[in-house]
């Protein structure tokens, strides 16, 4: 009777645990465009599994992120903008700087509150020391790559290999989307089921080299050039994160996971960001707004669309609040607590949210309700071009040019940023102006060398 009542106990608890501490599975979408998947809107590429989670699940219409991959990487690990963590750009092999050792990572947060934390997939943050990478920045299991646009088959970067696992180089043959959805598999069916899992899933794909498998290119014939061939590399990442859906429930583990999908930042040239405005590497939308949604049946409301907006930033205290744990630390987190937003209706806990570009805080961007105010100044500000709207122009595609030196838009009235209404609402730049101002005080330099 007594072994019944402490099994039936025991049964409670581990049950009283997982409704309390989540898993937690992150993807994060290398260079996709924000209409490239069905659930946006994209009609060129199917895209099932992550349509279906999306359908189950919020899709945040406004989910903000930088215009280049290492600085959304850290906001989303620390919850603080680039301003105050000086990652304003990529993070390029063997440079001698990364994200900074002060910073708490969300996997360091998560291990403290009791998590299994695991990374397959992109780091981007940092190798140049084993102080930089992953396992010493709270994730107990790391594989895949440091760097980007590694080729899909070799795992090379500049004929140089890039797949570690656990700070190992590891040489090991397959398509990179392949193996980072089978050693996800793996970390889900592994390892201490009596944790929950903290899984963070930074896909690689659909960033180049435009590389996929011929039978995934098969059924976009259709489509031509680079297209094609993004279109199959999307095709592979959905198929994956399906295994990976799959896999969680194999284990007993999906009614209990909030699984999180996201861009990394704006798509470049041939992703589909209709109507936003311009490509990956500017501060317009099509360089920050990332295609997003989050799902936990029960917990977060199916088949909604939520326009309010949030930023990377925010799942950081978001997620160690749901899983328990402790936002007490000595570096000052700049997202908010978004989870009465995605599952109430509530409205955004942001006053203001704030975009920098890839040169730091001499061009940048704030959005208030519905307006966005971009100031860009500097030596630079006569060009204004960032790279790779440059590059679009090049390849021939219709992007707006040039930043002005004050604009302002209304988003939901003109989300393409065609209209610059700055002349005729003076006293709504200067007040926008003002905040900007007070977000940008406290900015640090560049942690990149020069």
């Amino acid at each position: 009777m007594r072994l019944a009542l402490l099994i039936s106990w025991l049964g409670f608890a581990l049950c009283a645990q997982a409704t309390s501490q989540p898993n937690i599975v992150f993807f994060l979408i290398d260079d996709l465009g924000y209409t490239d998947c069905g659930f946006n809107g994209g009609k060129d590429i199917k895209t099932p599994n992550i349509d279906r989670l999306a359908k189950s699940g919020t899709i945040i219409e406004s989910h903000y992120v930088q215009p280049v991959c290492s600085p959304t990487r850290s906001t989303l690990l620390t919850g603080r903008y680039p301003t105050h963590t000086g990652v304003y750009t990529i993070v390029s092999p063997g440079a001698p700087w990364g994200l900074p050792l002060a910073e708490r990572t969300l996997a360091d947060a998560l291990r403290s509150a009791g998590y299994r934390t695991a990374l397959t997939g992109k780091w981007h943050l940092g190798e140049f020391e084993k102080a930089y990478q992953p396992n010493a920045r709270g994730f107990d299991h790391q594989y895949g790559h440091f760097f980007g646009m590694l080729d899909y088959y070799s795992h090379d970067r500049l004929n140089k290999l890039d797949w570690y696992r656990n700070g190992e180089p590891l040489k090991e043959e397959g398509y990179t989307t392949h193996l980072i959805a089978k050693e996800a598999c793996k970390v889900i069916a592994s390892g201490d089921q009596s944790k929950p899992l903290f899984l963070y899933v930074p896909f690689n794909g659909v960033h180049s080299p435009f590389q996929a498998p011929d039978s995934y290119l098969k059924p976009y014939a259709h489509l031509k050039g680079n297209r094609q061939k993004l279109a199959g590399m999307l095709a592979a990442v959905d198929e994956a994160i399906g295994q990976i859906e799959a896999a969680l429930k194999q284990a007993g583990r999906l009614e209990n996971t909030l699984i999180v999908f996201s861009s990394d930042n704006g798509g470049p040239p041939p992703g589909d960001n209709t109507p936003l405005r311009d490509f990956k590497g500017t501060i317009y939308e099509g360089g920050t707004r990332a295609a997003a949604f989050a799902t936990w049946p029960g917990r977060i409301p199916a088949e909604q669309r939520l326009r309010q907006p949030m930023h990377m930033v925010d799942w950081y205290p978001t997620l160690i609040k749901l899983a328990g744990g402790s936002l007490e630390q000595k570096l000052p987190v700049d997202g908010l607590d978004v989870w009465p937003m995605l599952t109430k209706g509530a409205p955004s806990p942001h006053d203001a949210i704030l975009s920098v570009s890839t040169q730091g805080p001499t061009r940048a961007a704030v959005r208030m309700g519905d307006w966005k105010l971009i100031v860009s100044g500097g030596a630079d500000a006569d060009s204004g071009e960032d790279e790779s709207a440059t590059k679009a122009k090049k390849k021939g595609k219709n992007i707006a040019g040039k930043y002005e030196p004050v604009a302002l838009y209304n988003l939901i009235a003109d989300p393409s940023e065609s209209k610059n209404l700055a002349a005729a609402h003076p006293d709504r730049v200067k007040a926008m102006r003002a905040r900007l101002a007070e977000l940008l005080k406290d900015a640090v330099p560049s942690g990149a060398k020069k």
